[in-house]
C-alpha cells in the first residue's frame, strides 16, 4: 500500500526518488534488517514512489522483468527508464533509430499499465551542442514517449537549445554535481531533477521540497537522488517528500 505522503505527493504531482533499489548496504537506515533482498522494491514502493531504472542503460527490459516490478508496486508508482547506450553513446543520437525503437518497445508493459514516466537521454560527456542532431532526434522519438535530457557539455546550455527542446515538448534534466550544475530552465509540460552531490544538508533538502512542490502544483515533477552503496540517497528522497507532503498541507 502508499503511503500517506506518497498519495497527497502524486496528486500535487511530485514523484520524488532514486536511481535504483537493489543495495544491501541500505540497511538499516534505510531498509529494516529484516526486509530480504527480494522484497527491496516492494518495500522502496512503501516510502518512495517512482525510481529511474539504471538496468535499461546497457540491456533492454524484459516483459516478464516489467510484469514482476509492476506487481511488486501501487498503483500510482512511477517507473523512469534510462535510455540504452546503443542510442544514447554508441549511435551518439545519430541514425539510432534501430535501437531507439526496440528500446520504446520494451517499455510496452509499463506503458500499458499507466505507470510510464519520461525516459532519460543521458548524453556523453563528449558530446557538444549540435542542434540539427538533437532536432532530427526528437522528430524520431514516438510522440507518446516523454523524454528528458541530461546534457553533460557546456555548450548545450543555450536558449536556442531550449527551443529546440520546447518544441518537443522534451525536459532540460537540471542536473547537479561537484562538477556541473545544469540551469534550471523549464522546458517541457513536466520537469526532471537529478541530485547528485555528495551532501545535502536538512535546510537544503527543505529548499528542494519547497522549490519543487510549488512546481508540482502546475506540472508533473520527477526528482531522483544518487544511489550507489550508501544510504543518504533514499533517506534524503524519503525526507524531500514527506516535506512536500506537509507543505501541501
Amino acid at each position: 500500500m502508499a503511503s500517506s505522503s506518497q498519495e497527497s505527493a502524486s496528486r500535487a504531482g511530485l514523484y520524488v526518488g532514486t536511481s535504483g533499489w537493489a543495495y544491501a548496504s541500505w540497511k538499516p537506515d534505510f531498509f529494516p534488517p529484516e526486509v530480504k533482498q527480494k522484497d527491496f522494491l516492494r518495500y522502496y514502493a512503501t516510502r518512495l514512489n517512482t525510481t529511474e531504472v539504471n538496468y535499461t542503460f546497457r540491456r533492454m527490459l524484459a516483459e516478464s522483468t516489467a510484469e514482476k516490478w509492476l506487481a511488486e508496486t501501487p498503483d500510482n508508482f512511477k517507473f523512469i527508464f534510462k535510455a540504452h547506450q546503443a542510442i544514447t553513446h554508441f549511435k551518439r543520437l545519430k541514425d539510432a533509430q534501430e535501437p531507439l525503437e526496440r528500446f520504446v518497445n520494451s517499455l510496452n508493459p509499463i506503458e500499458r499499465a499507466g505507470r510510464l514516466g519520461p525516459a532519460l537521454f543521458q548524453l556523453p560527456p563528449n558530446l557538444k551542442c549540435d542542434l540539427p542532431l538533437l532536432q532530427q532526434f526528437l522528430g524520431s522519438v514516438p510522440k507518446r514517449l516523454r523524454c528528458a535530457f541530461e546534457f553533460r557539455h557546456q555548450s548545450w546550455f543555450a536558449d536556442e537549445v531550449y527551443r529546440v527542446l520546447s518544441e518537443h515538448n522534451a525536459a532540460l534534466c537540471v542536473a547537479e554535481n561537484e562538477d556541473l550544475v545544469t540551469p534550471d530552465v523549464v522546458t517541457a509540460s513536466f520537469s526532471y531533477y537529478r541530485y547528485r552531490k555528495p551532501e545535502y544538508s536538512s535546510s537544503d533538502l527543505h529548499q528542494i521540497a519547497g522549490r519543487l512542490g510549488s512546481h508540482a502544483h502546475t506540472r508533473e515533477v520527477y526528482v531522483f537522488f544518487k544511489h550507489e552503496d550508501l544510504p543518504q540517497g533514499p533517506v534524503w528522497a524519503s525526507e524531500v517528500l514527506k516535506l512536500a507532503e506537509e507543505n501541501a498541507r
